[in-house]
């Protein structure tokens, strides 16, 4: 994993792991929740076939986390293995507020498309 660097394409929505020739590997998709207040709102984390096992999800989900703590930004996560994730990670993933989970599967459910 130690060749795998992690960005973040806000304007796509995706934080991606690209590897040592700048291919995208994997990616959580994700989307900014404005209202009631602002969070991250991870819909999807993919990894591809050939890279799995190789604990790429984990870094992303654990930057996601990052990003968050970063910007004083809540995560809200609707993907199940983000959701996972927190749960085995409580001391790096604070728990979600229903308040922002409710608006974010709300705004999902509005832009059906979207994922």
């Amino acid at each position: 994993m130690s060749d795998i660097r992690i960005r973040d394409d806000r304007a796509a929505g995706r934080l991606e792991a690209l590897d040592e020739g700048d291919e995208v590997v994997g990616r959580i998709e994700y989307f900014v929740l404005e209202s009631p207040g602002r969070a991250l709102v991870p819909v999807h984390t993919i990894v591809e076939p050939a890279h799995e096992g190789k604990g790429i999800a984990g870094s992303l989900a654990r930057e996601l986390y990052v990003m968050s703590a970063r910007e004083e930004t809540p995560v809200a996560p609707l993907c199940p293995y983000v959701v996972k994730w927190a749960g085995r990670h409580p001391e790096e993933a604070p728990a979600a507020d229903p308040a922002l989970l409710a608006a974010a599967k709300d705004w999902l459910r509005a832009h059906p498309g979207r994922f």
